[in-house]
């Protein structure tokens, strides 16, 4: 597959950005905030916000972190049109003053500065993932769009790593979602994102054009039935490999293998669908180096004996068929006893390339069903997964949130009569803790004025829901999660491809210990506040309680 050159595919993404998320691509109340945060003079302090989740996705241990190369060319593109303005106009309350929507069509992203864990880190719940700092109005209006990038490119990522961890590194795994994805857009994100968390290959070709992920298919059901006689096949020769002029009777050729084959398995020729034999071969004569077709369209044995004819013909020509895709019934058994079928063809006619033929299995998977396929015996090469993967059965939503945190240099909390909502107030950096086999055991939330953790050196910090007891850890190794990848307008970290950020992950993922990233019951990993950000929250608490009658008080 020939992929766009990446600064080609740079610019291709970048328009896509524009055209997919512009400014209004938001909540309508992000506008009346923003008007009245500028009618009380507001809308230039210096605020910051942080994006996080609350809880880990499909009742599993971790995360991973996506849509991060999506939200900085959004901020990077980021300002009003004069058709945005003026619709803004139409549905913005009457008393809304003229000079604020000069102020919105001169609005852009220069003076915001966005601070984030690297795309496709392994992330935690209350771990907050990115900081925007800058303007109040503008960090703001930032909110929904934010979050509807990270969202679901984070949830279909995490999803498609579970399915690699429920396949094993062997299989190669196929994404075919698009058709039952939410709408064009939920299938393009899947796409790209489930390649980044762990599939190998999609069959969605806008998804190759943009981003690179390889690309493969090859035929449907509806192609094998459309046929229904050899006298449809056309043309009905085929070429040699070796360069010999004269064109070979494929057709006939295939009737000869189809005999010995049923010779072979005693398998009665009048078994045989005619229909089918003649879809297989006018897509061999088309496709002879990548002939793999669907063979259930009416029964497994069926298909299979016509594969088998025109696979051996074309071994025979110097071609060398890719295999078959399996798409009903039981997988593993029929896996099963078409391998045996490939090695009885190889040892009886000497065809080594029946060695090398892959199955492809597609039908309905779950993470379940993948997780269950280790367990039995089975031949299959390759899964493809479409509806269970694209859609997150298990969990429709990560929840991410975007919480005030500072606003003017001083420190904002919310808080909930749901102590889960409550919100860890301040800005912070971020530590990730390592322990000596090299393995993260905690995640370090610190106030920004605070000297980082040290290697070597105990700590002691108080983890998020322990009721306010305090643990002493000390750390082989410490990492800073969060960098600067923008300020001042520019992108400051350099974009990663999918090929990239695939990679990321893998090694993010290995690094973490097997009790975290079970699939059923993983022990929860921990995420701890400083005693200095412990006490702020405390003393915020406290205050909220003690001001609480300042009505009455006056």
């Amino acid at each position: 597959m020939a992929a766009p050159s990446s600064s080609n595919t740079c610019g291709v993404m970048e328009r896509s950005i524009r055209e997919r998320v512009p400014p209004l691509l938001t909540d309508l109340y992000q506008f009346t905030m923003a008007y009245a945060y500028w009618r009380a003079g507001r809308h230039q302090e210096p605020a910051a916000f942080e994006l996080f989740f609350r809880d880990n996705p499909f009742g599993g241990g971790f995360s991973l972190f996506a849509g991060l190369h999506d939200c900085l060319l959004f901020v990077r593109s980021f300002r009003f049109t004069d058709e945005d303005v003026e619709f803004l106009r139409s549905v913005l309350p009457p008393a809304t003053e003229h000079a604020f929507f000069q102020f919105l069509r001169g609005l852009d992203c220069s003076g915001v500065t966005l601070r984030s864990v690297p795309e496709g880190t392994v992330v935690f719940a209350r771990v907050p993932l990115m900081e925007v700092a800058g303007p109040l109005a503008v960090v703001q209006l930032l909110e929904t769009s934010l979050l509807c990038l990270v969202n679901y490119a984070s949830l279909v990522c995490s999803n498609a790593a579970r399915f690699r961890l429920a396949a094993g590194p062997r299989r190669k795994l196929l994404e075919m979602g698009l058709r039952r994805a939410q709408g064009p857009d939920g299938g393009l994100t899947a796409s790209r994102y489930t390649h980044i968390g762990g599939f190998d290959l999609t069959s969605n070709v806008q998804a190759g054009f943009l981003f690179g992920v390889p690309v493969a298919g090859t035929m449907a059901h509806s192609y094998v039935t459309s046929f229904t006689s050899l006298e449809e096949v056309w043309p009905q020769t085929l070429v040699a490999v070796n360069g010999a002029p004269d064109p070979v009777d494929f057709i006939s050729l295939t009737k000869g293998w189809l005999t010995r084959v049923c010779e072979l398995l005693r398998a009665e020729h009048g078994k045989i669908r005619e229909g089918e034999l003649a879809a297989f071969l006018s897509y061999a004569i088309a496709y002879p180096q990548n002939f793999l077709p669907v063979i259930d369209s009416y029964s497994v044995g069926c298909g299979l004996l016509n594969f088998c004819a025109v696979a051996l013909a074309l071994c025979e020509l110097g071609y060398r068929p890719v295999g078959v895709r399996l798409d009903s019934g039981d997988l593993c058994r029929q896996s099963v006893d078409v391998r045996r079928v490939f090695r009885l063809c190889s040892e009886q006619f000497s065809i080594s390339a029946f060695d090398s033929l892959i199955i492809v299995g597609t039908n309905n998977i779950s993470e379940q069903s993948m997780a269950e396929l280790n367990k039995k015996e089975n031949e299959i090469d390759v899964v493809g997964v479409g509806t269970h993967l694209v859609t997150c059965t298990k969990q429709p939503s990560l929840g991410c949130v975007y919480k005030l945190v500072e606003v003017r240099g001083r420190p904002r909390m919310k808080i909930s009569e749901d102590p889960e909502k409550s919100t860890v107030p301040g800005r912070k950096h971020v530590y990730r803790l390592i322990d000596a086999e090299g393995h993260p055991f905690l995640d370090l939330q610190c106030l920004a004025v605070e000297s980082p953790p040290e290697a070597g050196v105990s700590l002691s910090c108080y983890p998020l829901g322990c009721d306010n007891s305090s643990v002493s850890v000390t750390p082989a190794q410490v990492i800073c999660l969060r960098q600067e990848v923008f300020t001042k307008g520019q992108v400051t970290h350099p974009l990663c491809s999918a090929a990239e950020t695939r990679a990321k992950v893998q090694s993010s993922l290995q690094t973490l210990h097997p009790r975290h990233k079970r699939l059923q019951e993983p022990d929860s990993y921990t995420v701890a506040l400083s005693e200095k950000l412990h006490n702020l929250v405390t003393e915020i608490r406290r205050g909220n309680s003690n001001n609480s009658n300042f009505l009455l008080a006056n």
